[in-house]
C-alpha cells in the first residue's frame, strides 16, 4: 500500500495536473486580493499551503464566486482548451483597468485520460507553484499604490470555438493603453504550464 502512495506522489495525471492548477489559481486569486486590498483585510483568513502562510476570503459570496468559476476552470483544464487566465483589477468609479495579471497556460496535448502517466513529484511541483505566489506578493513593492477603490474580473480565454456556459459572457481583452509589463516566473505539472505577466497603468509622473 505504502509503496503505491509513493506511485502516485511522483507521477502526475491529466486528472491530477487540472485539479492542481486549478487549486493554485484558488489561492493565487486570494493572495492578489489580499495583496491589492481589493476586500478589506479583516475578510481573510490565515492558512497555510505550499509551506507559505497565505490569506483566503471569508466573504461567503466571493468564496462561492471562485469555488464555481474553479470547477469550470477545471473542467477546461482537463479538456486542454484553457489558453490564459486573466485578472483584472479596475476603478470602482470609472471602470479603469489599472492592473492586469495574466497566466499563460499551455498543455501537452499528447496527453489524455487514457495516457501513462508523467514522471513528476508534487514536491516539486508544489516548489515552483510557491516560488510563482512568493513573487505575487512581492510585486507590491514595485506596483503603483491603488489611490481608488477598486474592483476584479476574471477572465478565461479558451478554444474558439468553446459555446459560452450559462451565466458566462463574452468579454474584450482588458488592456492597459499605457502601461509597463512585468515577467513573473512559471511552473509546470510537466503536463500543464503557466507563465506569469503582470502589466499596470503607468501614473502620471512616474
Amino acid at each position: 500500500m505504502a509503496g503505491t502512495q509513493q506511485a502516485t506522489k511522483n507521477t502526475i495525471t491529466l486528472k491530477g495536473s487540472s485539479d492542481i492548477v486549478a487549486e493554485f489559481f484558488y489561492f493565487g486569486i486570494n493572495n492578489l486580493l489580499y495583496q491589492r486590498g481589493i476586500y478589506p483585510a479583516e475578510t481573510f483568513s490565515r492558512c497555510e499551503k505550499y509551506k507559505l502562510p497565505l490569506l483566503t476570503t471569508t466573504d461567503e459570496a466571493l468564496k462561492t464566486y471562485l469555488n464555481t468559476v474553479m470547477e469550470q476552470l477545471k473542467d477546461w483544464l482537463n479538456q486542454q482548451i484553457v489558453q490564459k487566465v486573466v485578472v483584472t483589477v479596475s476603478s470602482e468609479e470609472t471602470d479603469e483597468v489599472m492592473e492586469r495579471w495574466q497566466f499563460d497556460i499551455e498543455c501537452d496535448k499528447t496527453v489524455n485520460h487514457e495516457s501513462k502517466p508523467k514522471e513528476k513529484s508534487h514536491a516539486e511541483i508544489y516548489k515552483g507553484i510557491q516560488a510563482v505566489i512568493k513573487q505575487i506578493t512581492a510585486s507590491v513593492t514595485f506596483l503603483p499604490l491603488l489611490e481608488t477603490a477598486c474592483k476584479f474580473n476574471l477572465l478565461i480565454y479558451t478554444d474558439k470555438d468553446l459555446a459560452t456556459p450559462e451565466k458566462w459572457e463574452e468579454s474584450g481583452p482588458a488592456l492597459i493603453a499605457n502601461s509597463e509589463e512585468v515577467r513573473l516566473r512559471s511552473f509546470t505539472t510537466s503536463i500543464h504550464k503557466v507563465d506569469t505577466m503582470v502589466s499596470y497603468k503607468i501614473m502620471d509622473g512616474m
